[in-house]
């Protein structure tokens, strides 16, 4: 059910929902928390919706998307409601704002009143995000701060916004990313001859936020010097060696789709290593609502990297497969 205000108030928006309930209870109490999506008019609007819908299903929640509008427009607010099988598990309330109501510091007004009671307050930037997330007005009345540096016009300027500003709370989707790798590297690392790794090198696009990140993660946990290099060929980060005594643990994705990952003394291992999808990254980031202290380590750990310029050879997908 999609139930439209056009110039509307936060106010009236309020009471709409209450009716909604009071008269057909399509909107269920139990949710967990309010994630605010702020993004423009014009936007992918829809696609950020359908991904809080798939992970609402994990976390139900209220869904408030603040489209900001024209600003040389006249003020006014039109509001969209969408219950049941339009909203997923959750509910979902689309304000935009035009005029002086498409303002940052308005657009907080504007969603404060829709707020749950008592219930953690998350923030989504799913496009451009502000350079200071934890001073924008949405953002101070976040727990939670989710931007992604992948999606802006810059993503490496945006990284480093993202480094330089960092607050307790943030995160980005780009950390999001590498859980997969992280996960096979630590198993990797997990298993005999549990020997001390003595250098790593990192590989990726020039223009991979993600790649620094992995590079700067494995900096702070191994203690050791990792250089962060440009890939020959290949999407977002490629490649992975880790240097030990006995042979170094490499785990390779050339075609951004299938990984091998190779050990000393083991055949080799093809993983599955697509690129997470949108809402798969932000499910997994709602489970936590205190900041994420790893994320925090492995941004400090960039400015720790060693810099190369000589691209790093992997093998083509073809031999991969």
């Amino acid at each position: 059910m999609i139930v439209d205000l056009p110039s509307s108030t936060s106010s009236a928006v309020n009471k709409k929902i209450i009716e909604l309930r009071e008269r057909g209870g399509v909107l269920a109490l139990g949710r967990v928390l309010t994630l605010v999506i702020v993004t423009d008019d014009g936007s992918d609007i829809e696609g950020a919706i359908e991904a809080a819908n798939s992970a609402s299903r994990e976390h139900p929640c209220r869904v408030i998307v603040l489209a900001r509008g024209q600003r040389k427009a006249a003020p006014r607010m039109d509001a969209q409601i969408r219950v049941g099988g339009d909203a997923g598990a959750s509910e979902v309330i689309v304000l935009r704002g035009y005029g002086a109501l498409a303002e940052d510091q308005a657009g907080a007004g504007m969603v404060m009143p829709l707020l749950l009671p008592d219930a953690p307050v998350v923030a989504w930037w799913p496009g451009e995000a502000p350079v200071v997330p934890s001073q924008d007005a949405v953002g101070r009345l976040a727990q939670r701060r989710i931007t992604d540096a992948l999606s802006s016009r810059n993503p490496l300027r945006s990284f480093e916004q993202r480094r330089t500003h960092y607050v307790a709370g943030d995160t980005d989707l780009t950390w999001t990313r590498l859980t997969s790798w992280r996960a096979l590297l630590a198993t990797a690392l997990d298993a005999p001859p549990h020997e001390r790794v003595t250098g790593a090198v990192v590989a990726g696009e020039a223009v991979s936020p993600s790649t620094d990140l992995l590079a700067g993660w494995l900096a702070v946990r191994l203690d050791t010097r990792v250089k962060r290099s440009p890939a020959e060929h290949g999407p977002g980060l490629v490649s992975v060696r880790l240097d030990r005594p006995s042979g170094p643990v490499e785990l390779v994705r050339p075609d951004g789709k299938v990984g091998r990952l190779r050990q000393p003394g083991q055949p080799d291992r093809l993983v599955a290593l697509s690129r997470r999808e949108v809402r798969d990254c932000l499910a997994e980031e709602l489970r936590r609502l205190d900041p994420d202290e790893i994320y925090g380590a492995a941004i400090e750990g960039v400015g720790r990297l060693a810099r190369g310029r000589t691209p790093i050879k992997v093998p083509a997908p073809a031999e991969i497969a």
